[in-house]
């Protein structure tokens, strides 16, 4: 388990992140999200020991993280940072060796990541003869064949299509299965969503939410209602401590301000036909995004 601690930062005297805290739990992946400039890489990196914190700590199953700990956690930064003209197989096979892999276990890992990423047939294509997405996956082999305690990942879907992502998934969900913290930051609010275990907002700097990601839709529920109705929902608009937030013919999204109010609608519209949906609205995690950055 990851845990930052009340982690603070300032650059020439502007403060970018206040008071940081949250925790990736082992076996979880946790994504990490916020509008540019917001203070996820400067967390990340602040995590991986490429920067100092002001103040805070990060600490690694309870103790305080150690540069022998930062070693063996996988990083793979925003930037692509691998060398164009060299072969990924060799390319692989080299960083696994700088933290110190057996020849055998490098070219082991190297040729069995290289195969759950779809890249086997490209083990000898030097970097920048692959496409952006095949690109981005070699990224991604990068920052696992070293068999890392600990992933940190910024942006890690980036530019990939739909089944890529899935495939780096399957890979993600793989190492995480087997106890690794994972962290992953993303602008894909719709993949983050699918994807992780939990979540992290942060916004100018500092958390606004974090937790599992299915408790905090239950959290910012609130008292919204979405309906389908056997005719056009107009009606709503008049009904007593009812707002609506969205209507398309018999579809609707309400607040009701009390449990009373939302009877009184399905009450209301079982007299004037069908109801064929009527559930109490979790919210997607755009919304949530939407109300704490606010």
């Amino acid at each position: 388990m990851l845990e930052v601690k009340k982690i603070n930062r300032s650059f020439d005297g502007r403060r970018v992140l206040t008071d940081v805290s949250f925790t990736v739990e082992s076996g979880r992946l946790t994504g990490f999200v916020g509008r540019n400039g917001a203070g996820k890489t400067t967390t990340m990196r602040i995590m991986l020991g490429v920067l100092t914190a002001d103040s805070g700590e990060v600490r690694l199953n309870g103790a305080e993280i150690t540069e022998s700990d930062r070693r063996r956690f996988g990083y793979m930064p925003e930037e692509r940072g691998l060398y164009p003209k060299m072969p990924i197989g060799e390319q692989l096979i080299y960083l696994a060796r700088l933290h110190g892999l057996t020849p055998a276990a490098a070219r082991s890992n190297t040729t069995d990541l290289l195969d759950k990423l779809g890249l086997a047939d490209r083990i000898g294509d030097r970097v920048e003869a692959l496409s952006l997405g095949n690109q981005q996956r070699a990224q991604v082999a990068a920052a696992l064949v070293h068999d890392p305690e600990a992933l940190i990942l910024d942006e890690p879907f980036s530019g990939l299509d739909p089944l890529a992502v899935e495939v780096v998934l399957g890979v993600l969900a793989e190492r995480a299965a087997a106890g690794v913290p994972v962290l992953f930051s993303s602008h894909q609010l719709d993949i983050v969503e699918r994807l992780c275990d939990d979540l992290v907002i942060i916004a100018d700097g500092s958390i606004r939410a974090a937790g599992d990601r299915e408790e905090l839709r239950e959290q910012y529920a609130g008292s919204s209602y979405r309906a389908t109705f056997g005719a056009d929902a107009g009606w709503l608009r008049d009904q007593p401590g009812i707002v609506v937030r969205e209507f398309d013919g018999p579809n609707a999204l309400f607040d009701a301000e009390s449990p009373e109010a939302a009877q009184a609608v399905l009450r209301n519209a079982i007299e004037r036909g069908p109801v064929f949906n009527f559930t109490p609205h979790r919210p997607r995690l755009a919304e949530i995004f939407k109300e704490v950055i606010q």
